[in-house]
């Protein structure tokens, strides 16, 4: 029963409603306590404000380096993001194409893909290898046949033309879209005619010609990454089959997904799909050392920049045992009086908890909000000093980018605050394990 008297430890029968209240009052002094050494006041002894000191130095040690974790990885999640934009601008979520490099019946194909739900559109390829020229420039480049109204639903290159259009490509007429540094490189403009030397030859009685053609420069398209940029041509698809010979034959056939993530699932479940002998790839598959070695520099700079947070972490250690060193006689007047030994590591662990846990609030506060406004911070400060950190003539981003993840939040919260307890756990046994005889003897 809720009245039921009971026997504390002194032998006192008291009703259990007051034993609650007695209790909780019991196990809320030791927060008092630690509150109470952890605040400054002014009319403290030098040396505990030199302790105070010590406890305001790892305060703010933990949240310069929470804040700089949580900055960092935003970045460098908005770089990942960025790059993955300008990649599948280009290259698609998923590609099927003939184990011999050439796909019959693509029309076939497509619609197969298509039944699969994830699947949105799809959009039929030639690639292959060629050599431009033009006024004794000659690079090779990659050709890519395309049907323009079926690559602007694949492929983002409507917003990244920067001279034309990619429907200005029409089957028979020969236009070829080049990319930036390509055209640049070749000292070529709109409406100027390039020469695409194809790979396969005519076999005549004198000797073997390569097969050559003019093609006139419609547009240009620039997306940032100089692999496309700098050796990616567009073609009509019916353009590049009548060239290289194909017929009615593609390279494959390339897929647009609802979620780009589920690509390498929609990948192995498309095998299904498609009753043909094909090669199914995704974008994870053609990047995939990229995007690993993007993924590794951030788990690497994580473990760096948490290396400074446990570097504050830990100095709640030396202002924990200074505490105790200066409270030797508090201790062992709160052992007389009956306090465990137990109570007095709370005591501690609870100064050292609310030191990291203020300075954790302050870093993930002040980290998230730079975070979320980086795109008016870093402008500031380029034209505060004069500087620019990504010099467009230098970076293909020349914006910082910055991407907050919750998840990444919560995970340095929680690996910060385990580290800040782990810290106070030493000095607080110590200061349980305090002899009252022995603090008290030249008292």
């Amino acid at each position: 029963m809720a009245g039921y008297p009971g026997r504390d430890n002194s032998g006192t029968m008291r009703p259990r409603a007051v034993q609650g209240v007695y209790g909780c009052l019991l196990m809320s002094y030791e927060f008092l306590v630690g509150l109470r050494y952890t605040r400054s006041k002014r009319r403290a002894q030098g040396r505990n404000r030199f302790i105070s000191f010590i406890s305001l130095v790892s305060m703010l040690g933990i949240a310069l380096g929470v804040a700089a974790l949580i900055v960092v990885l935003s970045v460098m999640n908005g770089f990942q993001k960025e790059l993955r934009t300008r990649i599948l601008g280009v290259a698609s979520h998923v590609q099927i194409s003939g184990f011999d490099g050439e796909l019959s019946s693509w029309q076939r194909v497509a619609d197969e893909a298509s039944r699969h739900p994830q699947v949105r559109f799809a959009a039929p390829f030639v690639q292959a290898q060629g050599m431009l020229s033009y006024d004794q420039v000659v690079r090779g480049t990659l050709i890519r046949g395309v049907l323009p109204d079926a690559e602007n639903k694949v492929a983002d290159f409507a917003q990244h033309m920067r001279f034309g259009r990619l429907e200005d490509l029409r089957a028979g007429e020969f236009g070829i879209v080049l990319g930036a540094d390509l055209a640049r490189a070749m000292r070529v403009g709109m409406d100027d005619k390039v020469t695409l030397i194809a790979p396969q030859g005519l076999v005549t009685p004198a000797a073997i010609l390569p097969r050559l053609k003019q093609f006139r420069v419609v547009g240009i398209f620039e997306v940032g990454m100089y692999e496309y940029d700098s050796s990616l041509a567009l073609i009509h698809l019916n353009d590049a089959q009548t060239l290289y010979r194909m017929e009615d034959r593609v390279s494959g056939v390339r897929l647009k997904l609802d979620d780009l993530f589920q690509a390498p699932r929609v990948a192995r479940e498309l095998v299904g799909y498609v009753d043909a002998d094909t090669l199914v790839s995704d974008w994870t598959r053609s990047h995939a050392n990229f995007f690993r070695a993007v993924q590794i520099e951030k788990n690497v700079m994580f473990i760096i920049l948490l290396l400074i947070v446990a570097v504050a972490a830990f100095n709640i250690v030396s202002t924990l045992v200074m505490a105790v060193q200066d409270k030797q006689a508090d201790i062992a007047i709160l052992r007389t009086l009956g306090a465990s030994p137990a109570s007095i590591m709370g005591i501690f662990v609870i100064q050292g908890a609310l030191i990291g846990f203020i300075g954790l609030g302050m870093g993930v506060l002040g980290g998230v909000t730079l975070a979320l406004n980086i795109d008016v911070v870093v402008p500031a400060l380029e034209r505060a000093l004069g500087i620019q950190f990504l010099a467009k003539d230098v970076y293909y981003i020349s914006d910082l980018p910055s991407e907050l993840l919750w998840a990444d939040v919560f995970t340095i919260t929680g690996v910060s605050f385990v580290l800040t307890l782990v810290a106070t756990l030493y000095p607080s046994w110590r200061a349980s394990r305090l002899n009252p005889a022995e603090a008290l003897r030249y008292e």
